[in-house]
């Protein structure tokens, strides 16, 4: 029976049934496949700096840091999209599961500031999850329902961040650290109280396998293989940083919009990103806040992402168009990214956290749907991660920016942040008069 079931999981879906009978049990795995994953990355991004700053690293340094995980996204994204729509969505996610468990072992058991990179590399390399999950939502999905689909990868992204954070926080308190001193009377209790972010490093780890687990045994494919490889055969599969990948995108899709929508994912991400670097040195230069403390403010950023893309986006949807709930959101994400500085009490600092992230999860969502829409059924999976792709360069960006501003001048990071993604509101103009 159980090899019965792992050759049905491993099946692609039939075309006429594969967004009906399936709809709801795919895009749950999917929900819950990303959310695990993303649990073990919330964990981690908090408590960075703070890992960091031991080996005396610099705020510039910090924001490479960040930057070198989106980095290899930038240049990997687009090929693992593309493999995605050749050799189906569970291989790539199979591999990019299991790459973040050995990128978070490594960050567990680094003791220099070249291990913390090599980890964050890694991670970046085997990034593919996130264009993947959205390759498959848009298979399993109609163009109608298809924003409140990609809104789940953002409810991912908002309870990752809800409770990985506080796990992080959690897992390097001196309490947890005594428990497990006392639990392991040797030298592995005695070697996790000196290094103390391996227990995060390890959890991580152990979730992500969790979700490797859950590709093996619950996602059915929803590529038919046969067919994409005889399409494909000739298709070279280039990295976004190649001129001539550019050149074939433009044969990909008949609609001159896609550029100005990509622009608009660059400049959402770049922000988002500057936020994540430059957020945890503000707390700590400012606000004098520990690692678990700014892990707290990376859990409110959770509640609020949940509230708006779980329970808001899609009756807001139905009410209003995309491209102007994706232009709405690039407002409300400028104006608290400018607050921020201002903010006198910490309470108003989460207040200015709300508006942002509200924003934020009104354009991701959005946006995303849109390039899928203009994107040819079967190259969604290229498209979409070329999408992150271009979100991985503003990924890359944005930290390094972050980390050096906030060196420089505590707002300006913000401040100029702020003005890059108010831009989408002429993104947003511009895809309301192609449509």
């Amino acid at each position: 029976m159980s090899n019965l079931s792992n050759q049905l999981s491993s099946q692609p879906l039939d075309s006429g049934t594969k967004k009906t009978t399936l709809k709801k049990g795919a895009l749950f795995t999917v929900f819950l496949v990303v959310l695990i994953d993303l649990m073990g990355f919330g964990i981690v991004l908090p408590l960075m700096p703070f890992f960091a700053l031991e080996y005396d690293a610099s705020p510039t340094m910090v924001g490479l840091l960040y930057a070198i995980y989106s980095l290899a996204q930038l240049v990997f994204s687009p090929i693992w999209g593309s493999l995605s729509d050749r050799v189906g969505r569970r291989p790539i996610m199979l591999l990019s599961t299991f790459g973040a468990v050995i990128a978070y072992i490594i960050f567990g058991l680094a003791e220099s500031l070249a291990l913390l990179f090599i980890s964050r590399l890694l991670a970046g390399i085997m990034g593919g999850n996130i264009s993947t999950a959205q390759a498959y939502i848009a298979d399993v999905t109609d163009k109608e329902n298809r924003s409140s689909g990609m809104a789940l990868i953002g409810v991912a992204f908002g309870v990752g961040f809800m409770i990985g954070p506080a796990l992080g926080g959690l897992l390097i308190s001196d309490t947890v650290i005594h428990f497990i001193q006392t639990v392991f009377n040797n030298p592995f209790g005695d070697y996790l109280a000196t290094h103390r972010y391996a227990v995060p490093g390890a959890f991580a780890a152990i979730l992500s396998f969790s979700s490797f687990l859950m590709v093996v045994f619950k996602l059915k494919e929803t590529v038919n293989t046969a067919e994409k490889k005889k399409e494909t055969k000739k298709d070279k599969r280039r990295s976004i940083l190649d001129p001539k990948f550019w050149a074939e995108l433009k044969t990909l899709t008949n609609e001159p919009v896609l550029p100005i929508m990509l622009f608009g994912m660059f400049s959402q991400a770049f922000g988002q990103a500057s936020l994540y670097s430059a957020f945890s040195l503000f707390c700590e230069k400012i606000w004098d806040m520990n690692a678990t403390q700014v892990s707290q403010q990376f859990l409110f950023i959770g509640v609020v992402a949940i509230i708006t893309q779980g329970g808001l986006i899609r009756p807001l949807t139905k009410r209003f168009s995309e491209t102007s709930l994706y232009t709405v959101g690039c407002i409300f994400m400028a104006i608290g990214l400018v607050l921020i500085p201002f903010m006198p009490s910490v309470w108003l600092l989460s207040a200015a956290l709300t508006v942002l992230v509200f924003g934020n999860s009104l354009n991701t969502p959005t946006l995303t749907s849109l390039i899928s829409k203009v994107a040819p059924e079967e190259q969604i999976g290229r498209i979409l991660g070329t999408s992150q792709s271009i979100s991985g360069l503003g990924r890359v960006l944005g930290p390094i920016w972050g980390g050096f501003a906030i060196g420089v001048n505590a707002p300006l990071a913000f401040w100029t942040t702020g003005l890059l993604v108010l831009t989408g509101v002429w993104v947003g103009l511009r895809i309301k008069k192609a449509t």
